[in-house]
């Protein structure tokens, strides 16, 4: 039996958000803004990894700090509304604190961006962090205490591992089940709706 108050985190992007409907509109205004050819369908196929990364595949690398402002500017009025929960969200954060836990969630989103979307679909959390990623999510699950941390990149699984965490993978994101556990994720979920009774285990084990 694990004491509570305990901690579990969250990724936010195709974990907790279904992001693609947001992400594709400001990147069809941003190439509309700057006459730059962005393949949108192409850029949510592989959400995950910092924006940096994704806009230095359309502009040059000079570019890329000045570009990645703008689309953080154009973020709120384009992607807020369009995005919503995935499906067992609710739930995993309900069978949580009916268990006495609290939840964190660690994106490598723009910090106040990533709130907006979690007050827009009532899924505030108890501590946001922003813009870490990889193993540096790590860092934010050992400051807050987290022993478990869910999500559905490989970068996930680094942080898990970085903390030493409970690696539990949801398959709705751009990496394959298979793909999540071979890389070393301790639990697979087909998405959310499996995580309150693999938390309930969990708890009484």
């Amino acid at each position: 039996m694990i004491a509570a108050p305990f901690t579990v985190g969250f990724d936010l992007d195709m974990t907790l958000i279904d992001s693609r409907p947001g992400v594709h509109a400001v990147m069809t205004e941003l190439s509309r803004e700057t006459g730059v050819h962005i393949d949108a369908d192409a850029v949510v196929s592989r959400l995950g990894p910092p924006l940096e990364e994704e806009l230095a595949n359309w502009f040059p690398a000079a570019d890329v700090p000045a570009v990645a402002d703008r689309y953080r500017a154009l973020y709120p009025d384009f992607a807020i509304t369009p995005t919503p929960a995935m499906a067992g969200a609710a739930e995993s954060y309900a069978a949580i604190r009916a268990a006495g836990g609290r939840i964190l969630v660690v994106t490598a989103k723009y910090g106040p961006n990533a709130a907006q979307h979690l007050a827009h679909l009532g899924l505030e959390p108890d501590i946001l962090v922003g813009w870490h990623w990889g193993p540096k999510k790590g860092e934010a699950l050992l400051e807050h205490g987290a022993t478990v941390y869910v999500g559905d990149h490989l970068g996930d699984i680094l942080g898990a591992r970085a903390a030493e965490a409970v690696a539990v993978a949801v398959a709705t994101g751009p990496i394959p089940a298979g793909d999540l556990a071979a890389a070393g994720a301790d639990v697979v979920l087909a998405d959310l709706h499996g995580f309150p009774a693999w938390l309930a285990g969990y708890l009484a084990a």
